[in-house]
């Protein structure tokens, strides 16, 4: 590897940051619970979906003994639309085990981050650098696809082998007496020039001392694993609506997509579902239809998972009446439903009589 590479590597990249970062609320603080917030949140998502989830989540929950305090529907609730549910999950957790363990004082360490539900190597490197200035470099999505191109690493990333080449290297390059900033620029590099598909590649920089560049060979970094075969799963949500327009929910429990969220009735089916096929399926399957001829089909959504197709089936249902497990309507909006089901909700009372 090239050593003209590393020679003014970190100043070259400070000062980039210092003229085209983004004004964003976690970097004008030094306080290890807003920047572990906007860590969780953006694990997967973008800034510009997920700042207004981190601007509503510091505004509802100001401190980790707040966000302790609520209840972990509430916060499922809040999370809603923003996916990967588990976050939301350790994030609950997460702030009791420090207001039981920590007294409140959200830690700031690596050994003592790393420990924490939730939290991996990217996020307990990037919340004590930035709260506590230790020298941890950060190796995200960003990171990886600008160090493989600019140095041509072609080894396979997100294993435990690539994550210590990369950071043997990023060890040589990052500022010793500026690692905060380090880290916020190099991700931020990542984001804004050497993107995926729309690298600015003739504006970079680097592009006299990058390996992909000079060698046209820049989308062939970083090497990824084959992705797994999408599966596809066929759900059936059942809209059981009584004359008090009471209807059914329930919680997930088991451990699978969307754990802890509330959904309609479902019932899982090998295939697609019609008319005809439906009333097979009813009559080997409990259920709790009054006229199952009565049930009518109002809704297809297809929606896409990481490694999961969902094709999903909304059937309406009306009842006489439905016992106090059931809840009003107008309750739906105080519980925390998947996207496609809370999606459904905000469409539903065109479909109701």
């Amino acid at each position: 590897m090239s050593n003209k590479i590393y020679l003014n590597f970190s100043k070259k990249l400070i000062n980039w940051y210092s003229v085209n970062k983004r004004s964003l609320p976690w970097r004008n603080t030094k306080d290890p619970y807003k920047i572990w917030l906007s860590e969780i949140i953006l694990q997967q998502t973008q800034v510009k979906q997920g700042l207004p989830y981190y601007n509503k989540f510091i505004d509802r929950y100001p401190n980790v003994g707040s966000l302790s305090d609520s209840k972990e529907q509430d916060v499922l609730k809040n999370w809603e639309g923003l996916g990967y549910y588990s976050r939301a999950r350790n994030l609950h957790k997460t702030s009791k085990l420090v207001v039981e363990d920590y007294k409140s004082q959200f830690p700031k360490t690596y050994d003592e981050l790393i420990k924490l539900p939730g939290i991996g190597d990217y996020s307990a490197s990037a919340i004590s650098s930035f709260s506590n200035d230790e020298v941890r470099p950060v190796l995200d999505g960003n990171v990886y696809r600008f160090i493989s191109r600019l140095f041509g690493i072609s080894t396979v990333i997100n294993t435990s082998g690539s994550l210590k080449e990369f950071k043997i290297i990023l060890n040589k390059l990052i500022c010793v007496n500026n690692p905060s900033d380090f880290n916020q620029a190099i991700m931020e590099f990542g984001a804004l020039v050497c993107k995926p598909k729309t690298p600015n590649c003739q504006n970079c920089i680097y592009n006299k001392v990058c390996f992909s560049f000079k060698n046209k060979v820049v989308f062939d970094f970083p090497v990824k694993k084959k992705s797994a075969k999408s599966k596809s799963r066929f759900l059936n949500y059942f809209i059981i609506i009584d004359k008090n327009k009471r209807i059914m929910v329930e919680e997930r429990t088991n451990k699978d997509i969307w754990q802890n969220l509330y959904q309609f009735p479902l019932f899982e089916s090998d295939t697609d579902l019609n008319r005809s096929s439906l009333n097979d399926f009813l009559k080997l399957n409990k259920h709790p239809f009054s006229k199952t001829n009565d049930i009518k089909l109002i809704e297809t959504v297809n929606h896409k998972l990481s490694h999961q197709n969902l094709k999903i089936n909304f059937w309406l249902n009306y009842v006489d009446k439905l016992d106090d497990s059931s809840i009003y309507i107008k309750e739906l909006s105080n519980l925390p439903f998947p996207k496609p089901l809370s999606s459904f909700i905000e469409t539903l009372n065109k479909f109701l009589m």
